[in-house]
């Protein structure tokens, strides 16, 4: 989708991401000591506040204006960066935390945003990635149905270099199947 169509679908749904605390994050990195955090495709902002809430300096970048200004209407002290993701090019070695959640690319796309966010990682970083999986297509569960942008746990896997991976499966959220991948830089 282009910048114009994620601007009117967040105009359409306005602010809706800040309600509850996001469960797979408590999960997956609530046990982290806050740090630097990256979160990609941040959209209006759920993970970047809920980071930022929780001690993390926290740098929320998205494409979408529209979403970013929706963001900031939280008051959350966050770094909002408005830039493409095909494009932006993180700090080398400067974030304890990437995320990586819900966004739906190209195989070269994809390969290139992980690699970024590989390079992004300070030593012992993690990355946490969601997204939706293969599985999905024709299930009728919400989310992308081009299986060329969807996720599997071994397709991630073998696209980080230089990360361990502690965490790559598949997990339920409501009717989607999702692809769940948390790896560390060595």
């Amino acid at each position: 989708m282009e910048r114009e169509d994620w601007d009117s679908r967040w105009r359409e749904r306005g602010f809706h991401c800040e309600d509850d605390p996001d469960e797979l994050l408590e999960a997956e990195v609530g046990g982290l000591d806050p740090g630097c955090a990256l979160d990609l495709g941040c959209g209006a902002g759920r993970a970047s506040i809920w980071l930022a809430r929780r001690g993390w300096r926290v740098t929320g970048v998205d494409f979408s204006g529209v979403a970013l200004d929706l963001a900031r209407a939280s008051g959350a002290d966050v770094d909002w960066v408005l830039a493409d993701l095909n494009e932006y090019e993180p700090e080398p070695g400067a974030f304890d935390l990437v995320l990586v959640l819900y966004i739906h690319l190209p195989a070269a796309g994809r390969q290139a945003l992980l690699a970024r966010a590989t390079v992004a990682l300070a030593p012992a970083g993690t990355l946490l990635l969601v997204g939706h999986d293969v599985t999905n297509v024709d299930t009728g569960a919400p989310g992308p149905s081009n299986p060329d942008v969807l996720y599997t746990p071994g397709l991630v896997e073998s696209e980080l270099t230089g990360l361990d991976v502690a965490k790559a499966e598949r997990r339920r959220d409501g009717e989607a199947i999702d692809t769940l991948v948390v790896a560390r830089r060595r």
